[in-house]
């Protein structure tokens, strides 16, 4: 009777069907073999899997949103836990990005994975993915067939978004800042050096990620669309991901304090954090032209590897 309670309440508390086959680990694997440690006997791990006394497995992930940064990952991963199949990491893990994360081996990343029960689908959502160069690889020698989510904004608006979130951090922290139009432009022109566009360019880092990946293992979200309306948008994420249709319009619902969507879960009511949906400091008309322009070429460019367009200036 016990094991049974607790059953119920573990689904309750977790809101993932995919097979997917992670490589097992062993001696001649990329990352060092640390078997986790755990104090607890009748866990069972195989390499690719935790298997715990009360029916409970932590495995390597299904799906993995890979970014972008400021493109709207957090309320993705949100509103993909509304399905009862899907169970998501509850935090960033940056194994992949991260030397000192990555060298503690695959091991230490699956204990980072979320207790599941039999046939839901795990997830972890680590936003510097998709713009860190050595990511595709790693993650393509894990798990080839992996499936992978990416979300993007407008290009201009992500910037300023990103911009706005370092503002923020920077005020917080009692640092100094610098006016957004010095970090944009310098002697007049796109100031190059500026990270946040790099992080923009997407046309350059889809080209690294199919090098190791077929465009048909990759959703891109359209993450403005996620903002304006986002039940079509999950349900182009479910059907992707071969989900049972379960997420319906009634899962969503505007809330006019915020200014955004928020969620609605048997019964529950939950918003994303007050960080979230921060309005973005205003810039000279003549700034975001140079930077409409300057995303121009990218973003054509961008649209033919991933055969769509999206609606951006």
């Amino acid at each position: 009777m016990a094991a049974f309670l607790f059953g119920l309440l573990f689904l309750a508390m977790q809101s993932p069907p995919i097979p997917c086959t992670p490589m097992a680990l062993s001696s001649s694997s990329s990352s060092p073999l640390r078997p986790p440690s755990d104090d607890n006997d009748n866990d069972s791990y195989n390499g690719t899997s935790i298997t715990h006394a009360n029916g409970t497995v932590q495995r390597l992930p299904d799906i993995v949103i890979i970014g972008v940064r400021k493109g709207g990952t957090r309320a993705l991963i949100e509103m993909l836990s509304l399905h009862s199949t899907v169970a998501a990491a509850q935090n960033e893990v940056h194994f992949f990005d991260w030397e000192s994360h990555f060298q503690k081996g695959l091991p230490w990343y699956l204990g980072q994975m979320p207790y599941t029960l039999p046939g839901q689908l795990t997830v972890e959502k680590t936003p510097a993915y998709f713009t860190s160069s050595k990511v595709p690889r790693r993650l393509h020698q894990m798990n080839p067939g992996v499936r992978l989510l990416l979300i993007l904004r407008d290009p201009t608006e992500r910037v300023l978004s990103d911009y706005t979130q370092v503002f923020y951090n920077r005020l917080l922290k009692h640092k100094q800042h610098q006016p957004i139009e010095e970090v944009l432009v310098r002697d007049g022109e796109v100031n190059l050096g500026y990270k946040a566009l790099n992080r923009s360019l997407y046309y350059v880092h889809m080209q690294n990620w199919l090098r190791y990946f077929p465009l048909g293992s990759m959703h891109v979200v359209d993450g403005d669309a996620l903002i304006r309306d986002p039940f079509p948008e999950v349900k182009r994420v479910e059907r992707f991901l071969g989900l049972p249709p379960q997420i319906n319009a009634s899962n969503f619902y505007f809330n006019r304090t915020k200014g955004f969507y928020c969620l609605r879960d048997h019964g529950r009511e939950r918003c994303l954090h007050d960080s979230k949906g921060r309005a973005h400091p205003k810039v000279a008309p003549d700034i975001l032209h140079k930077l409409y322009r300057f995303f121009h070429e990218p973003n054509r460019k961008f649209f033919e590897l991933v055969g769509r367009t999206f609606d951006w200036n």
